[in-house]
């Protein structure tokens, strides 16, 4: 595992999703929208899966995976790899699920903050709607990639 510093984990947790990528049993990349739920600094990051679909098939089979997060405003990002797990409902953490749940009641607080400052966005409120998490991804982080061009470091 690769430790991360101050400066990574201040900008993973304050994107709203990342961008996850597994390879499926073709060798083909298959790309989805997952939350972050924990970071630890020696290199664990853990995200929420609520759909048990692609991802979760991936992850059974080949446990290679990515994330990337970008803020296209400050015109940086990383791109972290490593492999993951599983880790089912039945042996999830309780202070990952009062993780999970203090950042859906964030997003719809800051969802309804915006609607009410007239900044158009979605007409409902789509986390409302999202299903209680089955099971959790850990990651084990190997390698991080900076993707901030050289010439704005």
């Amino acid at each position: 595992m690769k430790n991360l510093n101050d400066e990574i984990i201040h900008f993973l947790q304050h994107e709203n999703f990342t961008v996850v990528s597994t390879i499926d049993e073709k060798g083909n990349i298959h790309n989805s929208c997952k939350g972050i739920i924990d970071i630890e600094k020696q290199g664990k990051i853990y995200l929420l899966d609520l759909y048990k679909q692609r991802t979760y098939d991936n992850l059974k089979n080949n446990h290679h995976i990515s994330l990337t997060v970008v803020n296209e405003h400050k015109f940086k990002g990383y791109c972290l790899k490593g492999r993951a797990k599983i880790i089912t409902s039945k042996r999830l953490k309780p202070h990952l699920l009062k993780a999970w749940e203090k950042k859906i009641t964030s997003r719809i607080t800051h969802r309804l903050l915006k609607n009410v400052r007239g900044e158009k966005g979605h007409h409902s409120h789509p986390e409302m709607l999202m299903p209680k998490p089955e099971y959790l991804i850990e990651m084990d982080v190997e390698s991080v990639v900076d993707l901030t061009p050289h010439q704005l470091k």
